[in-house]
């Protein structure tokens, strides 16, 4: 036997798996499973305005269809390589705007290929262990972390310095606009709410010649 043939028979021993239907279901369901704690995680983690059901089922789908075709490569040498050239001619245009969302994707498609390849203790233990991770970085990182507002204040002149003197009381701000009208002046600034800022800008409402207020969070 020369070293071509001792090549061709280890990669061919590589793909000696078969497809039994226990195994096929234990990975499709503990795949499934995966990806609903994987959802659970994207859920309780959420920080955007609209909750995206579609892109909740992606994730699950994703998972599942994932440790599918890793079932199907490991299985066969000629369907890998047509999985391969069927998968190189798909191309995906929906663009991703939140870069966590794509992490929670790549997450999706990493528990698919574990469960897919057979590593069900290592797949359940290494995607509880990314959740458990995550969910304590988001709540450290939620709990000191300020949130970033859009303030208008919309006044007459005789409130020129009340205003002023409330607004330097903040924490952080940034003046962004000033608009000087005939019988008003409108304030834009961009505020970051820590501590007591939130009664400060309670107290501006109150103030003799306000005429409205509006905070705007920017997400």
């Amino acid at each position: 036997m020369n070293f071509s043939d001792i090549i061709k028979n280890s990669a061919l021993n590589e793909f000696s798996g078969e497809l039994t239907f226990p195994g096929v279901i234990l990975t499709i369901t503990t795949a499934f499973l995966i990806s609903l704690f994987i959802i659970f995680i994207y859920n309780v983690t959420f920080k955007g305005v609209v909750f995206n059901k579609g892109f909740a089922l992606s994730l699950s789908l994703l998972s599942v269809v994932t440790s599918a075709i890793i079932m199907t490569v490991t299985s066969n040498l000629v369907l890998s390589l047509g999985m391969v050239g069927a998968l190189s001619i798909v191309r995906f245009r929906t663009a991703v705007k939140d870069p966590v969302d794509t992490i929670f994707m790549f997450w999706a498609v990493c528990a698919g290929i574990m469960t897919g390849a057979g590593l069900i203790f290592w797949s359940l233990f290494a995607n509880i262990l990314i959740g458990l991770v995550y969910l304590a970085i988001s709540f450290f990182t939620k709990k000191s972390a300020s949130v970033q507002y859009l303030l208008t204040v919309r006044y007459s002149s005789e409130a020129s310095q009340e205003i002023k003197h409330k607004i330097r009381l903040l924490s952080k701000y940034k003046i962004r606009a000033k608009i000087y009208g005939k019988d008003y002046i409108e304030l834009s600034a961009d505020v970051r709410i820590r501590g007591k800022d939130m009664e400060i800008i309670d107290s501006i409402k109150d103030l003799r010649g306000v005429a409205d207020i509006s905070l705007i969070e920017y997400q």
